[in-house]
């Protein structure tokens, strides 16, 4: 199975040249431009009222749900 070319030549030149500040910034860059669409989001306020339509769910509980799951998304 032959490997998928990543980064073309051109650009290997360019990253082989970068300071460490530089490198930082690009590879944040490119990797914001792979994840593109894939790059998945969560509405909290939609989260909330759909966790609060289930049955059985209050309000002081849901209140410990969408703390527990902002802790979890370090919000």
């Amino acid at each position: 199975m032959a490997q998928k070319e990543i980064i073309d030549r051109d650009t290997y030149k360019k990253i082989k040249k970068m300071d460490r500040e530089t490198l930082t910034k690009f590879i944040l860059q490119y990797g914001d431009e792979l994840l593109g669409d894939q790059g998945k989001t969560i509405d909290l306020p939609a989260l909330e009222v759909e966790l609060s339509k289930i049955k059985g769910i209050g309000g002081k509980r849901l209140e410990e749900i969408m703390t527990v799951i902002e802790k979890f998304l370090d919000l």
